[in-house]
């Protein structure tokens, strides 16, 4: 026989058999890229014959057998087939795309988008789910916020609408989803197009050596001599602080300014023009004046009013501090280059830095020895065994989708199997910029009590290892791992009977409460003192050194919390909108940020095109919620200060009040349990010093 025809033969698409891995963990050793196709089809296919069980069900509806159906022993798991795929789909375009991966998702996303709407817009099941809603047994807390979820789901999918508006919705979320895949893939092609080759030495002038040596390892793996420096973020930030090549951070700032604007096949600005557009007819095919009406309805913000007054409180409080921060970094730069030097953006990283050196005598590289990849990876396990008492240990049997990928099973204090945790640390070619959590399965509680337990993965962009040091990260870098972890141990400890209210499935302004109060801890001197040992020597980071970073820790927080709330305003601007948007995208963007803006804003730039949370992400007309959860991490965090930042007792109760009960409970309700009141804007205030 044909050596590739038996190849063939033998081979079983992984995803419609048993996984027969550690904890039934993704058996990506196993995948192909044909798989996925087979089996979205196949998963859409058991859902549909799922779906018509439930239409056909002679019984009258009941929470049971409509919401709540456990054919499978799998609690609401039903969709198994097609949730698994998806999750492992979408992660790999994320973080290990190919042009193979790109084009299935171009074929895919219209299959899944309509699949998708013959759901929700489904007449019989909305009429069993509407049944049920109006008239159901006494439910406990948990299985009435399933009811509302479900209830809700469907008619914010449309199920309300006529024949003709159906139809319609149909059009508007198969455009947008195409649209907003679009958007992803130019952005990255664009991204990883762009490269500075450097072949002169005398141009690497100022640049530590960890930049230089990650250089010329991005030179020497794409088999060119010199040094490369590119647009992913542990390359391209410390070009922008520390190069005294002033047009070459020029060219650095305008490439990485300028994505997806140029005559090419990656232009976003009309697609985000469209997807914006999109967005709004259907929120008011819906009944919402906008899109923004449309979101906040299932927010703790609950309306744009109440968006509008955090933003404006933010920069009313810290505009001053800002426009302070930005004369000093003016004043550095005249000093050192002269009264008639005229500051431009992409001098802003370089300055600034030089002000920090001045002022605190501190920087990025001079912390990098001390936060070796592995230590702190032992710091952050160990913060979790000293909050929570869990504990973290590799198993190299867990099938792993990138050899930078590392699989670890996590244990309870108890010494009880918790979850998987995966951790993806370096940038890489297929790989989108930034970092995020994400999970291959969900947890649940199944009708025997059986508690499934998740499977989380945190995917980051940290600064990669040469062939001469192991992967040296900024406190940046730490804090960004802490973020993403605060992330997991949400989906870790979640504890819910239904997978669709457990872990991150939260409202969007609340789930960022445990990401960030987790970065808190990166400035702690006890925490630091646990892992932070130079790379060579073994020395603890020294306390002078910690206490330049306390006294630092505010370095620009005026200016950081502007860039934050222009976003935010940015955002809002696009999604309120009631009339059709035919703006151009680069002045609306101005215009609409002015009011938080305390730097130059140069005509040519723009960030919508490249701002994947609100035209590819779930953060449209919901940026604000960084900041909005940034009220909250530091309310909650001053509890462990006033108590002790490892105090058991108070990550006992963070625990069991917020981070195991998901989205089971209104989210202030949650809040309020542990915190004992609502959250005041004074925390966040007081640890930037903006009040004492």
């Amino acid at each position: 026989m044909n050596e590739k025809i038996e190849e063939k033969v033998k081979h079983i698409n992984p995803f419609l058999s048993p996984y027969n891995t550690p904890h039934d963990t993704v058996p990506f050793d196993k995948i192909r890229t044909e798989d996925y196709e087979e089996a979205f089809m196949e998963g859409i296919k058991r859902d549909n014959e799922e779906i018509d069980k439930i239409i056909q069900d002679p019984e009258k509806p009941t929470f049971e057998n409509t919401i709540a159906r456990e054919d499978h022993e799998k609690g609401e798991h039903y969709y198994d087939l097609l949730d698994r795929v998806s999750n492992v789909f979408s992660c790999m375009m994320s973080a290990e795309t190919n042009d193979a991966f790109d084009a299935l998702a171009q074929k895919m996303s219209p299959i899944l988008t309509k699949h998708a709407n013959d759901v929700s817009l489904n007449k019989l099941l909305f009429e069993r789910v509407k049944t049920v809603y109006e008239h159901h047994r006494e439910l406990t807390s948990e299985e009435q916020m399933l009811l509302n979820n479900s209830y809700d789901g469907f008619v914010r999918s449309g199920a309300l609408l006529d024949e003709a508006g159906k139809e319609k919705l149909r059009e508007l979320t198969e455009e947008a989803g195409m649209l907003s895949l679009q958007f992803s893939q130019n952005l990255l092609k664009d991204t990883k197009a762009f490269e500075l080759h450097i072949t002169d030495k005398n141009q690497l002038n100022g640049l530590p050596d960890t930049a230089v040596e990650a250089a010329a390892q991005n030179a020497k793996e794409k088999g060119k001599e010199g040094w490369i420096f590119t647009l992913d973020y542990p390359s391209f930030s410390p070009f922008m602080t520390y190069s005294t090549q002033r047009e070459l951070r020029k060219q650095m700032y305008m490439a990485r300014n300028t994505l997806c604007t140029h005559d090419n096949t990656e232009n976003n600005l009309e697609i985000c023009k469209r997807i914006i557009n999109l967005r709004r007819e259907i929120a008011q095919l819906l009944g919402y004046d906008t899109y923004a009406d449309y979101v906040l309805k299932r927010r703790m913000a609950s309306n744009i009013k109440n968006v509008y007054k955090l933003l404006d409180d933010l920069i009313d409080a810290y505009k001053p501090k800002a426009t302070e921060e930005i004369k000093e970094i003016e004043d550095e730069a005249k000093k050192l280059e002269g009264n008639d030097f005229k500051l431009e953006p992409w001098d802003f990283s370089f300055y600034s830095h030089k002000l920090q050196m001045e002022k605190y005598n501190l920087d990025a590289e001079m912390l990098r020895p001390y936060f070796e990849l592995s230590q702190v990876i032992k710091g952050v396990f160990g913060l979790a065994n000293r909050l929570y008492g869990i504990t973290f240990k590799e198993n190299k049997d867990i099938p792993v989708y990138h050899p930078d990928v590392k699989a670890y099973e996590v244990f309870d204090k108890d010494g009880s199997y918790l979850a998987v945790f995966y951790a993806d640390f370096h940038p890489r070619k297929g790989k989108q910029g930034g970092a995020w959590m994400t999970e291959f399965k969900g947890q649940w509680i199944d009708q025997k009590g059986n508690n499934s337990r998740p499977h989380v993965s945190v995917v980051m962009n940290l600064t990669k290892p040469t062939d001469d040091k192991p992967a040296l990260l900024t406190l940046n870098e730490v804090e960004t791992f802490l973020h993403e972890f605060g992330h997991s141990l949400h989906g870790m400890f979640a504890n819910t009977r239904f997978e669709s209210l457990s872990g991150t499935n939260v409202w969007w302004d609340f789930v960022e409460l445990p990401s960030q109060f987790m970065e808190n801890f990166g400035v702690e001197k006890e925490f630091l003192r646990t892992f932070a040992f130079h790379y060579k020597t073994g020395e603890p980071i020294p306390d002078e050194l910690i206490t330049r970073i306390m006294k630092s820790r505010n370095y620009l927080c005026g200016y950081s919390c502007l860039r934050q709330v222009s976003f935010g305003l940015l955002d809002m601007a696009y999604y309120t909108k009631k009339e059709p948007f035919t703006d151009d995208i680069i002045p609306f963007e101005k215009k609409a940020w002015e009011k938080a803006m305390v730097t130059r804003s140069l005509p040519d730039t723009c960030m919508t095109v490249q701002f994947s949370h609100i035209m590819a992400g779930g953060y449209a007309a919901g940026y604000y919620s960084y900041k909005w959860a940034e009220v909250l991490d530091a309310d909650a965090f001053s509890v462990f200060k006033k108590n002790g930042i490892f105090d058991r007792a108070t990550a006992q109760s963070f625990r069991d009040n917020i981070l195991s009960k998901g989205g089971t409970e209104h989210p202030m309700v949650l809040y309020k349990r542990f915190r004992g009141q609502e959250p005041t804007i004074e925390a966040l205030l007081k640890r930037n010093e903006i009040i004492r």
